[in-house]
Formats: C-alpha cells, structure tokens, sequence
C-alpha cells in the first residue's frame, strides 16, 4: 500500500449531473415481487439515473463542468483537466481532449483520461494535488462520471438492477496555506476477473469472439461484451481491505474515526458500507448514503454523495471528510480531506 501526505490543495467546488429518467427496483421486469424487495433491502437501492442512449458520460461531465466553470468565472484559469472515467466517448483520442476544446479551456492546459472506476475520484484528486503542490499550477478541473447502463445486459439480474448514470466536476487549487490531506491506496490485480467486460477490446477484439448472448446462471444472461460480475468477490474484497485502509489514514492523520466528521464510502451496496462501518466501530450518521436515490454511479458516486447529502454542511463548516473509494481492478484509495466553504450543486442533465 502506498501511505502519502498531501499538501497545498483545496477543493473549492464539486458539481454532479444525473440524468432526468428514473427506474424504480420495484419495477424491474425479471424480478419477483418478493426478489425486489430483497433487493432493494440489501443493496439500498430503490431507485436511479438512466441516461438516454445518445447522452454519454463525457456529456453529464460537460453539463456539471460548464456551469461550475460559469458560475465561479475561472473557465481561463484551468491548467489540468483529469477526466475519470470508464466509458469514454471513444477508444481514441481521450475524451479529456475533447471536453477541453468544448469546454473552450485554454490550450496551454493539459488534459487526460484515467481509466478507473469505482476509486477514481479520489485518485483523481491524487493527481490534482500532485499537479498543484509546488504552485506550478493553480487550478485543476476534476471531472469524474460513467455511463455504467450501456455495459449491462437487461437480463442480467447482478449488474443491470444496481448501476446508475452521473457525472461529476469538481475544482482544486492551489493553496499554500491549506491543511494537509492524507492518502492510503493499494491494488490487487489478482480479482481483475470480479468486474471486467472481457469483450471489445485488443485482448478479444470484436470480430474474433462470440457476441451473442448466453445464459451462466438463473437470471444471468449476459455476452462477452457486457459487464461480469461476481458481488461476493468484491464483497470479501472491500471487506478484507477498506477497513484497514480507513484506519491507516486515521493513524497517519493522528485522528480516530470519532473525529472524523463524514466518511463518504464508493457507493457499492448498502450491505458494504454497513459492513465497512461496523468494523471501524462508528454510527450510521457518519456514513452519508445517496445509493438509494441514484444507485451505483461508479466514479461518480462520492462527489454525488457529497452533493446530495451534505450541501449545507460543506459550504457553512470545516469539516473533515474521510473519502473511500474501492472496486474495478481490485483497487482502492482512502483519503482524509479537510474542507472548508465548498459550493456545491446537483443539478438534472438538460
């Protein structure tokens, strides 16, 4: 695992953009009346976001980056934009190129993709603040959203029920007199087979695979070009690794959890963050949840979860934020983030 102090960097505004439609877990088709109900009790999930077939994930990003870039005037300002994301626009160029030229940033500023999923966001203000620390650069835009819904198969009862749709923009300076954050992060390449989509791509490009799909399981239709996924992996995963990593944060923070103001979990399932939780022995009250409401949003989910649940605690206090995010790969970062006056805003994609 990697133990790091961050320092000289403030978030100072994180926008998030759902789409309008919404699928309620009562209504999915090819569950049971008494399956929906399990459902929804384990994994927290009653309703989520669905973007139209034409909108991608770059667009919900573009929506939220737009108007924080409006509304805090710093649009001639940005000299990194990052965009986290797995369900880019293209396989080439980066959608991050494209989101700058449309975004009417200057060009002097630099721009990539980070394919990471469910920990991006807070590897994503890793890379912010490691751009920022020395004052070369002032301002980086961190975009983070996924189109999880176009990777899942209808019939497929272990992923199409738990994704939702959102995009996220969020702003970092540059700030010589902010307090440090501090990070833990680690990866286990050995469960990459838990959440993959093995078709597509240079490994099995399509034309030399089967595409149609196949039935592995009751209620598990999928193909090779749909997401696989295998929840108790990733549950005994985020429960061996997550914990420990909360606390190696907290030990280099000099911090306990009671401290600790919010501590705004990847969105997975509501089964994980309780689990999660009860291992660092803290209430429900500091485990903010927006699941319920927008489901799985991939790397979207902590900045939504900010925006949804705690807007009037952001902007009015300082707080300390205790962010985790954990899934795709395996990987997983933790991060200890002291805010202070954050404008937030969750808006509908138009």
């Amino acid at each position: 695992m990697a133990e790091l102090t961050l320092k000289h960097a403030a978030v100072k505004a994180i926008y998030t953009v759902v789409p309008k439609t919404i699928y309620k877990s009562i209504d999915y088709p090819f569950f049971s009346e008494e399956e929906a109900k399990m459902f929804s009790k384990t994994t927290g999930i009653i309703e989520r976001r669905v973007a139209n077939a034409n909108i991608t994930a770059s667009d919900l990003c573009y929506q939220a980056a737009n108007a924080l870039l409006e509304e805090l005037n710093c649009r001639n300002d940005i000299d990194l934009l990052v965009f986290v994301t797995q369900s880019p626009d293209y396989f080439l160029p980066a959608s991050a190129a494209i989101l700058q030229d449309k975004l009417g940033l200057p060009t002097t500023c630099i721009a990539f993709d980070v394919n990471l999923g469910c920990s991006g966001y807070v590897h994503g203000l890793l890379l912010a603040n490691r751009y920022l620390q020395n004052g070369g650069l002032k301002k980086v835009l961190l975009l983070a959203g996924d189109k999880s819904t176009i990777s899942t198969h209808e019939k497929d009862k272990t992923t199409f029920p738990l994704f939702g749709d959102a995009g996220s923009a969020s702003l970092i300076e540059y700030d010589a007199k902010a307090l440090d954050w501090f990070l833990d992060a680690g990866t286990d390449g050995s469960g990459a087979d838990a959440i993959i989509i093995p078709g597509g791509h240079s490994r099995n490009p399509y034309g030399t695979i089967d595409t149609s799909d196949f039935t592995s399981a009751p209620g598990v239709t999928r193909s090779l070009k749909h997401l696989h996924l295998d929840g108790m992996q990733v549950f005994n995963f985020a429960l061996k690794n997550v914990p420990n990593s909360l606390r190696n944060v907290l030990n280099k923070a000099d911090l306990s959890i009671d401290e600790v103001d919010f501590c705004i979990l990847h969105q997975a399932n509501q089964l994980i963050t309780d689990s999660i939780r009860k291992k660092v022995k803290s209430s429900p009250e500091k485990f903010p949840s927006s699941i319920q409401l927008f489901g799985n949003t991939s790397s979207a989910s902590i900045p939504l979860t900010i925006c949804s649940e705690l807007k009037e605690q952001i902007a009015s206090q300082k707080l300390k934020l205790l962010l985790s995010g954990f899934g795709v790969g395996f990987s997983w970062a933790t991060l200890l983030l002291n805010t202070e006056g954050v404008q937030t805003k969750l808006l509908e994609y138009e």
